[in-house]
């Protein structure tokens, strides 16, 4: 048995292929394959079972979609994509501090370790900025990062803020970066990515957008429901961030509520879990006899791609 995920709108072509491979190649006896945002969308309505819609935000390594369901059905128009995901914000930061301090271009592995723990979303840039560029012990936004040598440190680390050195160099000898704006000013690119030239918007935008396109009655359901997934929601500050925007954008009288769960990394993957032992499951899947007799046209009807 295999429960595969598989993009949104994934071309036809690719979907007989996959057939072919797990059926043909791999001779499962039976497969589901399902979007990844459905499955997380399974697992909230499972812990929910009161609530109807959820919208289903999914920030991942690529890109970052937002997706509405209704009673376990996406409404395919209000899918969007934004092209903005965690490998854009490493790649960025690796630029901005080859730029500013170390060639750090080859060390991808390095980079995404020091955005892990050190990058925050702001909740007031501005005024984070401000702060970022104020001297000594007054920038409470500044933090020394301990680069590994692969011997002695084997992960980097951020210095206590005890032991840092405001003036001169460390005697320890290890290697430091010093972060101060890149803190925030790299997660922000999924607020707002026309800063560093890409023109799409933010997600808040998007998520307002999305939940337009859809019918009036549902909105507030939408709003209510709104689930995190993926390694970006992680940055400290994001939902609330979110939230905060949301409700700026979204008419007044309705409830905004945003729900980081508490790990949005494998929410999908239990949702998966929770839908192989459910009741519906046996009705989805396609089992192997069914693929032999009737072919590519069976997981057509099927699966809900």
């Amino acid at each position: 048995i295999i429960i595969i995920t598989e993009p949104y709108f994934n071309f036809s072509s690719i979907q007989e292929s996959m057939n072919e491979i797990l059926f043909e190649e791999y001779q499962f006896q039976s497969a589901l394959r399902i979007n990844a945002g459905s499955l997380g969308a399974h697992r909230y309505f499972t812990t929910k079972p009161s609530e109807l819609c959820c919208l289903v935000v999914d920030s991942g390594f690529s890109f970052t979609h937002i997706v509405p369901y209704c009673r376990s059905k996406k409404l395919k128009e209000g899918i969007r994509r934004i092209n903005v995901g965690g490998k854009l914000l490493t790649n960025h930061l690796k630029e901005i501090i080859s730029y500013r301090q170390l060639h750090v271009m080859d060390e991808t592995y390095v980079i995404n370790q020091v955005k892990e723990d050190v990058c925050y979303v702001s909740q007031q840039f501005y005024k984070d900025m401000e702060i970022a560029q104020m001297k000594g012990e007054e920038n409470t936004v500044m933090r020394d990062y301990v680069l590994p040598d692969f011997s002695a440190i084997k992960k980097g680390f951020c210095k206590p803020r005890e032991e840092m050195v405001f003036s001169g160099k460390y005697k320890t000898g290890e290697q430091t970066l010093q972060l101060a704006n890149e803190r925030f000013a790299v997660p922000e690119m999924l607020f707002h990515p026309s800063d560093i030239g890409i023109q799409e918007m933010g997600i808040p935008e998007t998520i307002a957008d999305a939940v337009q396109s859809l019918p009036e009655e549902m909105h507030p359901h939408f709003y209510q429901n709104i689930v995190l997934t993926g390694g970006n929601s992680l940055f400290p500050g994001f939902r609330e961030r979110l939230e905060a925007e949301l409700r700026s954008l979204v008419p007044a009288h309705l409830p905004v509520n945003v729900f980081l769960p508490e790990n949005p990394v494998c929410y999908s993957w239990e949702g998966g879990k929770l839908l192989a032992h459910s009741p519906d499951y046996d009705e989805m899947v396609v089992m192997r006899e069914d693929y032999e007799e009737n072919g590519h046209i069976i997981c057509e009807e099927k699966f809900d791609i």
